[in-house]
């Protein structure tokens, strides 16, 4: 069996287990506990280490400027991907899907696999990147889910924003991803390697690092709840957004002559990342602030921003195996584009059928209005 092919079955196992441990593990504290896990030990570990052997160019500091032109891109999109599923950007649901489809969480949905099927030169390069992603999901987003609320709500007191951007702030600097990276690239660019760290540093994140991938494959089994009335309306979405995603991989590839196989993947699975966490911690919070105020007017649905978290994270994971499992197959545009053509086709079944369904209710209503005006004169 292909050694590509027995990791994809493998990381399918653990996901599998995840689910099957939703039995003893059922509490939201509980999954968000492993999430804490994940986020502020195994992965800052595993970063820290990838950086270390890597040897830093200039060239690694396009990559988060590259990651937020293409936030930017998915951002501007999303709307016409709302109307053409039936959902108005600036309705509850509209406003919460514009803020998590342009997010991107590769620390939970691809960068255990760009470990395992690229190494450590892959997983640096995608470390960069996330910090255009993080500045783009931390504060342009907050900064839009603002902007949104107070337009929604004219009369709320429009306090504590200086506050909240200073925290926001400090999340950015403070986040333990962050502060690895920042401490690995002075590390880098002093000239220190991680064979010249202190064994026992070198031993313990070495091991904490090991844990990251299994770790991430059960929580995704751990996390996946799908809401089954929003299911078929949210999986269009989803494949819509990865369908765009590589039409755009495929430009900037083709704009920048990218040639390198491994950096072509790691495009790819880069952008088809699930949505981030992050925009829902911000939906939550303001939606907190309005019932705290007792305010009528919502900005955001928390129930709908939950279902498109749940199903796009095994929908991105299932994608960048898929894309791993294939070997070099993804690395060709054409191969590219025709995955993008499949997934849009799929995901184009949804609003046919709403149209199909519309179309046939709007000629039973004309039926019923015709022959009662024929009534109506019968009787005359």
């Amino acid at each position: 069996m292909n050694s590509a092919l027995e990791k994809s079955i493998s990381f399918l196992v653990f996901i599998g287990i995840g689910i099957l441990l939703k039995k003893k593990i059922s509490t939201t504290e509980e999954t968000n506990g492993l999430k804490t896990i994940i986020l502020t030990i195994a992965l800052p570990s595993t970063i820290f280490i990838a950086l270390l052997n890597v040897n830093i160019t200039s060239n690694l500091v396009m990559f988060p400027f590259l990651v937020l032109f293409f936030n930017c891109v998915l951002f501007a999109i999303t709307p016409l991907l709302l109307r053409f599923l039936g959902i108005h950007p600036t309705s509850l649901s509209g406003r919460s899907a514009q803020l998590l489809i342009p997010s991107l969480a590769p620390g939970l949905s691809c960068f255990p696999f760009i470990l395992e099927f690229l190494g450590n030169d892959s997983l640096a390069k995608a470390a960069m990147a996330d910090l255009g992603n993080k500045f783009f999901v931390l504060f342009l987003l907050y900064l839009v889910a603002l902007q949104w609320h107070y337009k929604n709500n004219v009369d709320f007191e429009k306090t504590s924003v200086k506050s909240k951007l200073k925290s926001l702030l400090k999340t950015l600097l403070y986040e333990p991803v962050n502060v690895f990276i920042f401490v690995a690239l002075v590390l880098v660019f002093s000239g220190i390697t991680l064979d010249e760290l202190p064994s026992l540093l070198s031993t313990t994140l070495s091991r904490l690092s090991i844990l990251m991938t299994p770790l991430v494959l059960l929580f995704i089994g751990l996390a996946a709840k799908i809401n089954k009335k929003q299911f078929i309306q949210l999986f269009s979405l989803l494949i819509l957004r990865a369908s765009f995603t590589l039409v755009v991989m495929v430009g900037i590839i083709s704009l920048l002559h990218v040639s390198d196989k491994n950096d072509i993947l790691v495009m790819l699975v880069f952008g088809l990342s699930s949505c981030s966490f992050w925009p829902f911690a911000h939906i939550s919070a303001i939606n907190s602030k309005e019932k705290h105020q007792n305010s009528d007017k919502k900005t955001f649905n928390v129930n709908f921003a939950l279902s498109i978290i749940a199903l796009s994270l095994p929908i991105s994971v299932l994608l960048i195996l898929g894309i791993f499992s294939a070997g070099d197959t993804f690395t060709e545009l054409n191969s590219i584009l025709g995955l993008c053509g499949v997934l849009f086709l799929v995901g184009i079944i949804y609003p046919i059928f709403l149209k199909i369904k519309s179309t046939t209710i709007d000629e039973r209503t004309s039926e019923k209005t015709i022959k009662s005006e024929k009534e109506v004169r019968f009787s005359e």
